[in-house]
């Protein structure tokens, strides 16, 4: 496919032909919303709606207001501008090729390897702040801010925050702190555009009135719309003249303003408003109506002010995204089972953090809305919540991304446990695919996390079956604290397990017969390279044995014995670090057996940070691909003497 861009030289020509800065903001942030449009639409994913819902902002400042494009980026004099909440990082990037700190392959490999992240991160000439956990912005600024005072350097700070973001805690903790530490140089500008995931902020976790409120803390608070050039102008200007307060800009904004059909939410079945353009990327019918639309208003501008039409130019796309041809989704299995076992079990709650669809919940919620409560934001307010009613005998079920739920509330959730009560933490988007999102989004720590506790089990189902079976035990059977790890994304092939297979505490199934070598590994990623390397590795007779472990710290010691007393060579394959993940406890096991002949046993997970990228490329890239797990397996040979027949070579 091949698509068209607005070269660079285009954006070079248009700041250059004398328009004036309000006809030129106009055309600019249009001719960014492009190159945003189709470098999303090229990625596969991304995060349209606020990307063009703050472009007009953005826009402006790096035309008008920020120093960083004489000084550089490089420069303790520099202007500084980040957002918070980092989804309309698109949008950034277009801006940021227009003026040339990337460049153009870097642009249309959003979301790759080689390309720049899914959400911000200081690999990328010009981002000043890894954000994309919510709420940290404005404490960031404060600190940049704080170091221009002490250190007299010249610029100011500018942070861009989300309006949902100011469900988060740390965001009040931000405002109070900044006033009384007199940080009076730092301007935020809210992007209220009155959306959040794909439902107004307002119904969601209500932060109006939100200019009385920030003005309560000590602020100077303006508000305007954030689409008309002037009130930004003016704005600004004011917020220059005020040296005696840190100042806020609320800049009323439509989500996905740019292009008709990505403005307009619409109303469902069940008389909700929704949103459809937070995230992802348009269909090709879509596409094409965006990019007429977009088209037609840039070139609506040149006529107006009569300069020569914008010029596009071709850029040629490379492989597919996906190769996948089997979509297995474990989180339908779970939504589906929470509203079965609803039907004849009253003593539970499903709470949910601004991630009813992406959790597959609508359907519990449109079933059971008064045992839904949509928590908003606020993850330790949520998990705090919970922990009340679990006194009170009932069994919450929070649901949340994993990366946010077992590292933000984890003080929470360790507060809860103590008290012995039951609570159930569904945790979504565990492990390192997808990869897109980037690092702020891969949680490859939360087994660390949460493994330090003494009563809690932590559970990853392998498919749709062994998802309906843990949840089933989660709610019905267990008594202690249960943390389901479940994978957002589709399963690359189904997974089968024994036809009388049934979940036992501590104990894992083999999916595979080896003489070999044994792996164990866990969720439908990781078992889908282990099982791919076994199918590679018989190629070399070699034959592997792979065991699906859903039980990640609780394992049955005989059982464990019984699976591995004949093996000399022992691998766990993580989808997490290799720091306090399922390796780690059977390490410990092992250790309390202590009459194992193991002459060899390697952890292969992650020793760094998760790449950004598509799901093949990053596992390739960490060698935790079926083609690269069968080459460790086979070229590290044991020093021992043996007699097991196979070849050393490297699989080709």
């Amino acid at each position: 496919m091949i698509f068209d861009i607005i070269p660079k030289s285009e954006f070079d020509r248009i700041r250059e032909s004398g328009l004036h800065r309000y006809e030129l903001n106009g055309l600019y942030a249009d001719m960014c919303r492009y190159n945003t449009f189709v470098s999303v639409k090229k990625a596969g994913s991304g995060h349209l709606g606020s990307s063009f819902s703050a472009m007009d902002i953005v826009v402006y400042l790096y035309l008008n207001e920020l120093n960083v494009i004489k000084v550089g980026t490089d420069s303790p004099d520099r202007d500084i501008y980040f957002s918070s909440k980092g989804h309309d990082v698109p949008g950034l990037y277009s801006v940021f090729f227009s003026f040339g700190f990337i460049n153009e392959d870097e642009l249309m490999r959003l979301r790759r390897i080689e390309g720049p992240d899914g959400h911000p991160d200081l690999k990328t000439k010009g981002i000043e702040s890894n954000t994309g956990s919510l709420g940290m912005g404005i404490s960031k600024g404060r600190g940049f801010a704080w170091v221009k005072n002490y250190k007299n350097y010249d610029g100011r700070v500018f942070v861009l925050t989300g309006d949902g973001e100011f469900q988060e805690g740390q965001i009040y903790e931000s405002l109070q702190a900044t006033a009384h530490q007199k940080v009076n140089n730092l301007t935020v500008i809210i992007d209220r555009n009155k959306f959040q995931t794909d439902r107004p902020v307002d119904e969601i976790n209500n932060i109006e009135d939100l200019q009385r409120k920030i003005e309560s803390f000590g602020w100077h608070v303006q508000r305007i719309n954030g689409h008309v050039i002037t009130e930004l102008e003016s704005a600004i200007k004011i917020s220059k003249a005020i040296t005696d307060k840190p100042k806020m800009i609320i800049a009323d904004t439509i989500k996905g303003a740019g292009i008709s059909f990505l403005e307009n939410p619409y109303i469902n079945e069940h008389n909700r408003t929704m949103y459809k353009w937070h995230s992802g990327a348009p269909d090709d019918e879509s596409f094409a109506m965006g990019i007429e639309e977009l088209k037609a208003k840039i070139e609506s501008h040149c006529v107006q002010y009569k300069i020569n039409l914008v010029e596009y130019k071709d850029y040629e796309n490379f492989e597919k995204s996906s190769t996948l041809t089997y979509r297995e989704y474990v989180t339908d299995a779970y939504g589906d089972e929470l509203c079965k076992i609803a039907e004849y079990n009253k003593d539970f709650v499903v709470m949910d953090a601004d991630l009813s669809a992406d959790c597959k919940l609508r359907n519990f919620e449109y079933a059971y809305p008064d045992r839904f409560i949509e928590n908003g934001i606020a993850e330790q307010d949520m998990v705090s919540m919970a922990g009340g009613m679990a006194r009170m005998g009932i069994t919450p079920i929070i649901n949340s991304f994993a990366s946010f739920l077992t590292s933000r509330a984890n003080e929470q959730i360790y507060n809860n446990a103590c008290e012995n009560t039951k609570i159930i933490y569904a945790t979504h988007f565990a492990g390192m695919i997808p990869a897109g999102p980037g690092k702020s989004h891969q949680s490859v720590r939360d087994l660390s996390l949460l493994g330090a506790i003494p009563n809690i089990e932590i559970i990853q189902p392998c498919n749709s079956e062994e998802t309906r079976m843990a949840t089933r035990y989660a709610i019905n059977k267990a008594t202690k604290n249960i943390a389901l790890r479940l994978v957002i994304g589709p399963s690359a092939r189904k997974i089968d397990l024994p036809k009388d297979y049934k979940l036992e505490l501590g104990k894992g199934v083999n999916l595979t017969e080896g003489r070999d070598a044994i792996l164990f590994a866990y969720g439908p990623v990781m078992l889908n390279e282990a099982l791919g390397a076994a199918e590679i590795l018989s190629d070399y007779n070699f034959y592997l044995k792979v065991v699906n472990m859903p039980w990640l710290n609780k394992i049955d010691r005989n059982w464990l014995y019984q699976e591995t007393d004949n093996y000399e060579q022992i691998f766990v394959l993580e989808d997490h670090s290799n720091y306090g993940g399922l390796g780690d406890r059977l390490l410990d096991e092992f250790s309390k057996l202590g009459n194992l002949n193991i002459k060899r046993f390697e952890k292969l997970g992650l020793d760094e940070y998760p790449a950004c990228g598509i799901p093949q490329e990053v596992l390739t890239y960490h060698r935790l691909d079926s083609k690269s797990i069968a080459e460790r397996i086979l070229n590290q040979k044991l020093d021992n003497n043996n007699n097991n027949n196979y070849s050393a070579e490297a699989p080709q």
